[in-house]
């Protein structure tokens, strides 16, 4: 069995260019045979909106966006993520609780942190 892969982004992606670096491991880490998970928790949900002007490194991000989609990379938001922006219908995105959160983290052979 492969090892399953969770990265988890937490930072606010106006603050600081970690989440779009995050983004960009995510993206290199997807192309192996390992499945790979990608939860944005606070405002980090704002690398998959339609407005990427305020974001750190939004040109880089923009370079990353498509090739994310195509991948069909998959992301969990939480379910009581307040106040949520608004996420592309482009990416796979699913809702999730936070006990559903902490358990796809604490099932994860690796645990990405940013």
């Amino acid at each position: 069995m492969l090892p399953r892969v969770v990265v988890v982004i937490r930072e606010d992606p106006r603050k600081t260019h970690r989440p779009v670096e995050a983004l960009r491991i995510a993206l290199g880490l997807s192309t192996g045979e390992n499945p790979l998970t990608v939860v944005l928790l606070g405002q980090s949900s704002l690398l998959l909106g339609d407005d990427t002007d305020n974001i750190m490194d939004g040109e880089i991000l923009e370079k990353y966006l498509p090739s994310i989609k195509q991948l069909e990379i998959p992301f969990i938001v939480p379910l009581d993520a307040q106040p949520s922006p608004s996420i592309s219908p482009d990416f796979r995105t699913s809702v999730a609780s936070s006990s559903q959160i902490n358990a796809l983290v604490a099932a994860a052979d690796r645990v990405l942190v940013f």
